[in-house]
């Protein structure tokens, strides 16, 4: 008799009536719509003009869904990617959420809280519905968090309008290390997850012409040029 089950189950596995259970397909990250900036979520673009989120240094889109915010951020890094809230423009004190490429090729997303200038890791994390991914060198994630929280200082309440602090940079063996650039960009003023703007930020590359300083040396030497010629 079991040599007759066991024959039966070589030649019909499913005779058992229990077949071996299957791996769940894994949905593809769906890439980062745009289009919507400035309509149903709000975007920060940092980078060349018309930089978009897989070619932007940096970028970041917000939006509200229920009780909670859904972030999606994506850098030109192979380390990690973040956003950080913050009462005023500078590092300390602040709540930040971060995706960190690992060693395995995995995106994790982790919480810190910015201690001085050193991120602390924070057990509690507010992150959920995460997802991400490593391609083309870039560090892309989405992931959601409540909008309201108990009071605590390593969260914030993000009903309440904030600075935002963007960072990216290179990681080790899956750990954060000092952000590619020195100063940062930040928005330039508090931002409300109520407000959806389509806001972006020139890149160093793109400021040299931009900048007041600039523009009124280019006119001081036109004019020296146009006076000086006979």
């Amino acid at each position: 008799f079991l040599v007759l089950v066991f024959y039966l189950v070589m030649i019909y596995p499913d005779y058992t009536g229990y077949p071996f259970p299957t791996a769940p397909p894994v949905d593809p990250f769906a890439k980062i719509r745009v289009d919507d900036c400035g309509k149903t979520k709000g975007c920060f673009r940092y980078g060349k003009p018309g930089c978009n989120a897989e070619t932007c240094d940096y970028f970041l889109s917000y939006r509200r869904i229920g009780a909670d915010v859904e972030f999606e951020l994506s850098a030109d890094t192979d380390g990690w990617v973040a956003v950080g809230f913050s009462s005023d423009k500078k590092m300390g004190g602040d709540d930040v959420m971060a995706c960190v490429h690992d060693d395995n090729g995995r995106v994790r997303i982790q919480h810190f809280y910015n201690v001085g200038q050193w991120a602390k890791e924070i057990q509690r994390n507010p992150a959920r519905d995460e997802e991400g991914v490593f391609e083309n060198n870039r560090v892309t994630c989405r992931f959601k968090r409540p909008v309201y929280v108990p009071r605590e200082e390593t969260i914030v309440d993000l009903h309440l309008s904030w600075y935002y602090l963007f960072a990216w940079g290179p990681a080790i063996q899956g750990s954060i290390t000092r952000h590619d650039i020195d100063s940062p960009p930040v928005s330039e003023r508090v931002v409300s997850i109520y407000k959806y703007e389509d806001i972006f930020m020139p890149s160093a590359a793109y400021q040299t012409f931009s900048s007041p300083f600039c523009l009124l040396l280019i006119v001081a030497l036109t004019f020296y040029l146009l006076m000086g010629t006979p």
